[in-house]
């Protein structure tokens, strides 16, 4: 059993640093074995995501990443060598990570930290975004640019469409029982295939609640009534968008995990990438007050869909929440006035409270 550890750029380092204390305190059985990616591998190698890396994923249970780019890197030409459209959209596609899970989960004792009046997320908030993962404007050609017109092509084929789709439905099943499917039907053409094949896969699913909504009115709602939500499907542009959208009602991208999966199988579960929503931060790094929990939560899912260990992610999870009801916060999460802590402190508390 291996996992390949990508720190990448920015608080990459400082985070995954954190992250990787929590899974030998709880899985050290488990072998990690790191690799650069991002604009340090660009640095070192002169591309953002080096063969050996590739590989070393490839033969891993699991991949841990943290974050990449920054200014530095945002003029390389050409842009397929950026990090992020050179290390990982490759990594993506090259790994057939299909489907990302985000879970927006808003911890009760951060209720003062959510965008949202306390009244509209009164006990808490539990939101889980199904983002299509390598198909649509992102991966679509052609693509191009000569400075007087810019071309971006979105595609989607039904297989494409119904293997998300799948993973929507059997996700509420796990939940709620109901699936909200957001599209653009009323004017894309991929939209409408979406939702026609969407609306046959539910069959399947007779127990789950399926219902509809158009892209820009699922983002008003998130922040008009983001309880009426349980899991949302949806493709490739929207999911990112509307992932981070949720994310600020629980406080900060800080803390915000993901899981990106295919199809590959290991011994205990499903092959995956694992890493927290929020950028690189280069504004921040180095300065010691990253927050480690969107990757430590991360590593939490890693533990519960690749190695089957749900125990080891309950007690990751639970952890967490102790240590926000103690009251810790670092900066992003952190209501005015009040104290903070840095990033090494947090992850101190969270090994801590898992000890306990």
């Amino acid at each position: 059993m291996q996992i390949a550890v990508l720190a990448g750029d920015g608080i990459g380092p400082e985070i995954i640093a954190q992250a990787e204390r929590v899974l030998e305190a709880v899985a050290p059985d488990i072998a990690r074995k790191s690799a650069l990616v991002g604009g340090v591998a660009y640095d070192a190698t002169g591309h953002p995501l080096p063969q050996e890396t590739l590989e070393l994923c490839k033969q891993s249970d699991a991949v841990l990443l943290g974050a990449v780019g920054g200014p530095k890197y945002d003029t390389i030409e050409p842009p397929d060598l950026r990090p992020e459209r050179g290390a990982l959209l490759p990594l993506r596609k090259h790994l057939s990570l299909y489907a990302n899970l985000r879970p927006a989960i808003l911890y009760p004792a951060l209720a003062d930290a959510s965008s949202l009046k306390p009244s509209l997320v009164e006990g808490g908030l539990d939101v889980l975004v199904v983002r299509e993962l390598t198909g649509g404007l992102y991966f679509g050609q052609p693509k191009s640019n000569d400075g007087e017109r810019a071309v971006d092509t979105c595609v989607y084929t039904r297989p494409e469409i119904e293997r998300i789709a799948h993973v929507g439905f059997k996700a509420a099943r796990n939940r709620g029982k109901k699936l909200c499917s957001a599209d653009k039907a009323n004017v894309l053409e991929t939209s409408r295939l979406w939702r026609s094949v969407v609306h046959e896969v539910a069959k399947e699913y007779p127990d789950i609640e399926l219902t509809d909504m158009l892209v820009d009115n699922c983002a008003m709602q998130l922040v008009r009534n983001p309880k009426q939500f349980d899991v949302i499907v949806t493709e490739n542009l929207f999911g990112d968008i509307l992932s981070d959208e949720a994310a600020m009602l629980t406080g900060s991208l800080g803390m915000l995990p993901s899981a990106s999966l295919g199809s590959r199988e290991t011994a205990t579960g499903v092959f995956g990438l694992y890493e927290p929503c929020h950028g690189s931060a280069p504004d921040i790094a180095g300065k010691g007050v990253a927050n480690p929990l969107a990757t430590i939560l991360s590593c939490a899912m890693l533990l519960r869909y690749s190695f089957g260990r749900d125990d080891a992610a309950t007690r990751i999870e639970s952890a967490v929440s102790a240590v926000l009801a103690q009251g810790l916060r670092t900066p992003d999460i952190a209501s005015v006035g009040e104290p903070t802590v840095g990033t090494i402190t947090m992850s101190d508390a969270v090994l801590a409270a898992l000890s306990a």
